[in-house]
């Protein structure tokens, strides 16, 4: 428990910092620390939106004289829980990306989305291995190891990092990178949080201009005869393809384009890197495979990769679940579609991503990342219905997860996580071994545990 914060303190701390200092009850405080899911509302003791690094140094030190815990929020996506207490340091301000074209290395701001950073280096023809989302915090996402529709030919985002700007428990500003400190470097590349303020990240970009990709959509009478087509076909193309498939229901309302307006449809998303013919060649399969009513798949920009999903970007009530599997076959298809299949299950969206290959392999020998040992993620996103979240939702993904048990793995990825509701659900994000490491890195940087995490 921190010490009670008085006038002075707070006076204090504002001639401390270049930013904006917000305390409980301050009627712009509900905007500076709003989430994506709009169901989290932070009401933390102060909150510091933080313009530099300075700022970040200088309010952590700030929090450790008062013994309050330490919070940090970007974008707001990954917020799981409501802060009610201690310093949340907001790091939107910080939103610079700038880009080194002879080094091919872009520097991002704490507060960066990945929209940002795709279109600085799409004027260098160069782009970063970026989630599905350009909407998310870049940072946040790669604390967790990253994965996107590039995944399977260049691996975890995490991969990439090649050092991280810090602000530590001391509150000294700190460089980790494969030479300095390589112990920190290697937990922050998925170990989340938990390890310090991030201010900013060098990340290497690729060469990369275009790639063939975009999305099949496949009516409901065809999401069967699709998605067994899938899951036989991810079995034989190569780590240059990345795919996934999703359950989707578009509600009947007017924000959704007509002619996907009510309808229930398997979405089949598909990036390869490579010649057009053979992009043309190897998806070619999946187009025989039942008819689409709507074929988005084509040559495009790399600036343009956020569309091959087409994720939602409108904040909302949110409810998700997420877990990864071993691999899966025609009887997980016949045991997944009984489960999730129906037209009036309420989840606008269940994903399942293909992941396995030869890069995301690798990546658990060099860095913290979890969820390289299972070759699909799944996701369950439930209908935007707050009266549903607390038993409908858990109950019916409970009925999902139990008709596909034997595909379940033992591990996942923090980022896929959705809501973490115990310890031990949150441990299985990592391979034991790692999640010793990563307590054990967390505690010899922050023994005081000023930066609160699970």
């Amino acid at each position: 428990m921190g010490r009670p914060l008085d006038t002075a303190d707070v006076d204090r701390l504002r001639a401390l910092v270049t930013g904006e200092v917000f305390v409980r009850a301050d009627a712009a405080l509900t905007d500076e620390v709003a989430c994506f899911n709009t169901l989290i509302q932070h009401d933390p003791d102060v909150v510091v939106g933080a313009d530099s690094s300075d700022d970040i140094r200088l309010a952590v030190r700030f929090a450790a004289e008062k013994e309050l815990p330490v919070y940090v929020q970007a974008t707001g996506h990954g917020a799981f829980a409501p802060i009610t207490e201690g310093l949340l340091i907001t790091t939107r301000r910080m939103s610079d990306v700038v880009i080194d074209p002879a080094s091919r290395i872009a520097t991002i701001g704490a507060g960066a989305s990945w929209g940002a950073v795709v279109e600085a280096a799409a004027a260098f023809g160069l782009t970063p291995i970026t989630g599905s989302s350009t909407h998310v915090g870049a940072i946040g996402y790669t604390l967790g190891g990253g994965l996107g529709p590039l995944s399977r030919t260049y691996g975890f985002t995490s991969d990439w990092v090649r050092a991280f700007t810090l602000v530590s428990a001391t509150g000294k500003l700190l460089r980790a990178s494969a030479t300095e400190h390589p112990d920190l470097f290697w937990a922050l590349r998925g170990g989340k949080g938990g390890l310090g303020v991030v201010v900013d990240m060098d990340l290497e970009l690729l060469p990369l201009e275009r790639v063939y990709g975009g999305g099949l959509f496949y009516d409901a009478e065809h999401i069967e005869e699709a998605m067994r087509a899938w899951v036989d076909w991810v079995h034989t193309v190569p780590d240059t393809v990345t795919s996934s498939v999703a359950l989707l229901r578009f509600p009947p309302i007017n924000e959704v384009p007509e002619n996907l307006r009510g309808r229930f449809v398997l979405h089949l998303r598909y990036a390869f890197v490579g010649p057009v013919a053979e992009g043309e060649r190897l998806v070619a399969p999946m187009r025989r495979a039942a008819p689409a009513f709507l074929d988005l798949v084509a040559d495009m920009p790399t600036s343009d990769i956020g569309t091959i999903h087409n994720d939602n970007e409108k904040p909302g009530p949110g409810w998700s679940r997420g877990m990864q599997l071993c691999d899966i076959d025609q009887d997980f298809v016949t045991a997944f579609l009984a489960r999730a299949g129906g037209e009036n299950v309420p989840f606008i969206a269940i994903e399942i991503r293909h992941i396995d290959a030869e890069q995301t392999r690798r990546a658990p020998q060099q860095s913290a990342v979890g969820g390289a040992g299972a070759p699909f993620t799944l996701v369950m996103i439930g209908v935007p219905v707050p009266e549903l979240f607390d038993e409908v939702l858990p109950r019916t993904s409970d009925g999902i997860v139990a008709g596909i048990l034997p595909w379940i793995a033992d591990e996942t990825n923090i980022n896929f996580l959705g809501h973490v509701a115990s310890t031990q659900q949150f441990a299985s994000a990592w391979p034991s071994d790692a999640f010793t490491r990563l307590a054990e890195t967390r505690t010899a940087w922050d023994p005081g545990r000023l930066f609160a995490y699970p």
